[in-house]
């Protein structure tokens, strides 16, 4: 299916957490080398390597010819053996993957039972934009499970994108928990709570044993130790992990065996990439134009992307600037050996200055 075009300011960010605007820094990105050692003691403080100064320019902020600001973070590129090609910044300090857990989620939830497949899998998968077809299927689920929307536990919300957000607002609905962007996967873990005979009304706590699952698929797919564990957006336990953990892990789902739990999850997220994402979203032009490739963005602008042969990135901006995703993700692709319109499409991010191009927010490395 064809995208709409984007709006100005760019393609929503994965989550319900909306960009935050960039911090200056000082311009000149440095390389770590790869395979660069944990911190101890866990997270450097923000906006440091830990080890080295401050986090390289991962983006630049350019109005009219002036460099006005700067994105800074983490990336690591993994080759399609698995080693660590190119890492930029602390890419084995714990960050929160946000929604770019949810492959792994989704993956505990099939491993507890629960018989997905199609675009259902793909929306326990997903950030949703929160489009007519999404809340449909969600509310099919909840009929197909017999469970009731006030059971879900991610707060309501209006849709992700701002496109649908407008024209329903304008319809006079009103924030739902199934319009959020988590509802699939929330309506995913009470299906299954409810199938095993767990309780559903501490579906949530990190002590429940969906989510111990969980806990142990993100390690395994990471292979390493969850290093903390918090909420998220939705009020979904939230594991963190590195950013080569986050790599790690999305490589060993387009590498799982067919059939497997996380094979599975990764072919129905690449086979409807519209119900992980939206109509307008840069991980579905991607799933969509790039065949075999995995994406999943996260709130705070985490994002991670695997290739059918095992080549993998994942990368956090700092400052949780979305609007500095695109243009990274392209030039993370561009190191991946990806081509083709959809890596423009996704790296512009135009600046407007009275109504007209005057800029751009363009990759720095």
């Amino acid at each position: 299916m064809s995208a709409a075009p984007r709006t100005p300011e760019g393609p929503p960010i994965s989550d319900g957490t909306r960009g935050a605007p960039g911090e200056a820094g000082t311009p000149s990105p440095s390389r770590t080398p790869s395979g660069a050692a944990p911190v101890p003691g866990g997270t450097p403080r923000p906006g440091t390597s830990g080890t080295s100064g401050p986090l390289p320019v991962l983006a630049e902020v350019v109005r009219s010819g002036f460099v006005e600001g700067h994105h800074r973070g983490s990336l690591v590129v993994l080759a399609a053996d698995g080693t660590v090609e190119l890492a930029l910044g602390e890419v084995m300090a714990p960050v929160f993957p946000r929604s770019s857990n949810k492959p792994m989620q989704a993956a505990g939830i099939l491993r507890a039972g629960l018989d997905l497949a199609g675009e259902r899998l793909a929306l326990a998968a997903a950030s949703h934009s929160g489009e007519v077809f999404h809340r449909d299927l969600v509310q099919k689920m909840l009929v197909e499970h017999k469970l009731d929307a006030g059971r879900l536990q991610c707060p309501p919300d209006l849709p992700l994108d701002p496109v649908e957000a407008e024209t329903y607002l304008a319809s006079g609905a009103v924030r739902e928990r199934v319009t959020m962007n988590c509802s699939g996967k929330h309506t995913a873990m009470l299906a299954v709570c409810a199938l095993r005979g767990w309780p559903t009304e501490s579906y949530l706590d990190p002590g429940h044993p969906l989510q111990q699952l969980i806990h142990s698929v993100v390690e395994e797919a990471a292979g390493e130790p969850v290093a903390a564990v918090g909420t998220d957006g939705c009020g979904a336990p939230l594991m963190a992990i590195t950013l080569t953990g986050l790599a790690r892990a999305f490589r060993s789902f387009v590498l799982a065996a067919p059939g497997s739990a996380e094979r599975r999850v990764a072919d129905a997220m690449r086979a409807h990439p519209e119900y992980v994402a939206g109509t307008r979203r840069p991980d579905t032009w991607l799933m969509r134009e790039v065949p075999g490739a995995l994406s999943k963005m996260g709130a705070e602008a985490v994002q991670a992307v695997a290739l059918p042969d095992g080549r993998a990135l994942a990368f956090k901006i700092d400052d949780g600037g979305g609007r500095a995703l695109g243009p990274v993700l392209a030039r993370g692709l561009d190191l991946l050996g990806v081509t083709g319109p959809v890596v423009a499409r996704i790296g512009s991010a135009p600046l407007l200055g009275g109504g007209r191009e005057v800029g751009e927010i363009r990759a720095a490395f």
